[in-house]
């Protein structure tokens, strides 16, 4: 007897429609890092960022892999705002620089630090 495992999907939704991701309601993202041993005893910096660009998880998502990749970041926080600034909060082993944090968000697509 063979016994074959199926799993039922919910329809997609129409391509007019607006995902939870894409919603205005606040949203937030975490992804915690664990330090190596090497890095146990340093000091940390949190530093957060207005963000202009982002819209969705997949917005949230290319941030945070790019943030993620700098040396010493040890997590990052992002608070949702589509179509406004999102609040971007970096933890590290150092200070990032803004100039660092502009170059990652450029490579993860078309996301900027806000000007007031």
């Amino acid at each position: 007897m063979d016994l074959k495992l199926t799993r039922s999907l919910p329809p997609a939704a129409p391509a007019t429609a607006r995902c939870s991701c894409c919603s205005t309601q606040p949203q937030t993202a975490s992804i915690p890092i664990t330090p190596s041993k090497d890095n146990a005893m340093s000091t940390t910096t949190t530093a957060s960022y207005p963000v202009t660009g982002m819209t969705c998880a997949h917005c949230v998502g290319a941030v945070t892999k790019e943030l993620t990749a700098l040396p010493g970041v040890t997590s990052v926080n992002i608070e949702l705002v589509s179509g406004g600034a999102s609040t971007v909060t970096v933890t590290s082993d150092t200070p990032i620089g803004n100039d660092e944090v502009a170059a990652a968000l450029d490579e993860a697509g078309d996301y900027r630090l806000a000007t007031d």
